[in-house]
């Protein structure tokens, strides 16, 4: 079992707009990056399940000459609004930090 950090150089949530949120997942190498893909660990259903959007609202990328996993989904409110605790959505990716991922022994 291993962790995103084990896997990438730079995990990060940001706005993409005022009704957006965009995660970035930057692997430190090839092999990583091909690990983390392998895996499916990020998948609709797991950002569906902590963010509370439905799958079909979800929007991943994978751009593997970039080394990178792209995420984007609707933010849970607009950003600005007075129940918009995260203005700048730089705190979103925590729910993901601790969860372990299965790698089967490919990393």
């Amino acid at each position: 079992m291993t962790t995103l950090l084990d896997l990438c150089s730079l995990v990060r949530s940001k706005n993409a707009g005022p009704f957006t949120l965009t995660f970035d997942f930057m692997c430190h190498d090839e092999a990583a990056y091909d690990t983390l893909v392998a895996t499916g660990f990020l998948n609709k259903d797991l950002f569906a399940r902590l963010y509370g959007v439905h799958p079909a609202d979800i929007l991943l990328v994978n751009h593997p000459l970039a080394l990178a996993v792209k995420v984007s989904l609707p933010r849970p409110e607009v950003q600005g609004d007075l129940r918009d605790a995260d203005c700048y959505a730089g705190q979103q990716y925590a729910p993901l930090m601790d969860l372990r991922i299965e790698t089967d022994g490919t990393s």
